[in-house]
């Protein structure tokens, strides 16, 4: 069996003297989508952050091979992992141009960047119509399309998906997973996406975990999931 591009084993994360996560372990396979679900203040969040070095955490963390369990933010970044944190953290003053440029801060080759400027840019047409656009006017929507787009500016191999559903209309949510489906299928884009919302969650990955209060007390293939009684009755509302 292939060596998964990121592995979590026995990941515990604080914020001062709160723990977070207890011990939490998980896989993501190059190419899959996996989802992560629980209700609010399960560590889901947490879990994301640990990845990205943003919070205080202990246990073992590899992606593509190497230990990333004390690297900062950036130099994960470096390696390719690009988070999308929730509340879409667009710069609301600089116009969607520069804040799409923006998601290739630590990459060099300009060429390339105007070449994936354009690949990208087709996934989200409209940020040509509004490149100019203070990213402050846009939609609730738009603004989170944006901050998927300056994601792959970075040309990751992973996409840390943190909330995406969050305050959007479902048409605007059905969007936006449809173009994480595409990459997914046409790219071989790898995503860990957070979710409350299970339904459309399930449907866009192939594997989930369920975290209760900062640890795993689910975990398979997500049409599996789907037909678990505990998560029909918690999550799926039938």
């Amino acid at each position: 069996m292939a060596e998964p591009l990121l592995a979590l084993r026995d990941v515990e994360a604080r914020y001062g003297p709160v723990t977070a996560l207890h011990g939490i372990s998980l896989t993501v396979g190059e190419g899959e989508i996996v989802a992560v679900l629980g209700a609010n203040g399960a560590g889901k969040t947490t879990t994301l952050r640990a990845i990205s070095g943003m919070v205080r955490r202990s246990g073992e963390i590899t992606f593509a091979g190497q230990r990333i369990s004390k690297s900062s933010p950036e130099a994960v970044a470096r390696l390719g992992v690009a988070h999308v944190a929730e509340g879409r953290g667009t710069l609301t003053e600089l116009s969607v141009g520069e804040n799409l440029r923006l998601g290739a801060y630590v990459r060099r080759g300009r060429s390339e960047i105007a070449d994936d400027e354009e690949r990208v840019i087709a996934h989200f047409p409209w940020i040509e119509e509004r490149r100019d656009q203070e990213a402050g006017t846009l939609s609730g929507g738009e603004q989170q399309m944006l901050a998927l787009a300056r994601a792959l500016m970075l040309r990751p191999r992973l996409v840390l998906l943190d909330e995406p559903s969050l305050g959007l209309a479902p048409i605007v949510v059905d969007e936006i997973f449809r173009i994480v489906r595409d990459l997914n299928e046409r790219e071989g884009l790898t995503v860990l996406v957070v979710e409350q919302n299970a339904n459309i969650a399930l449907a866009a990955s192939s594997r989930a975990y369920v975290l209760e209060v900062g640890k795993v007390v689910l975990e398979g293939p997500s049409d599996d999931l789907r037909q678990h009684e505990s998560i029909r009755r918690s999550y799926l509302g039938y």
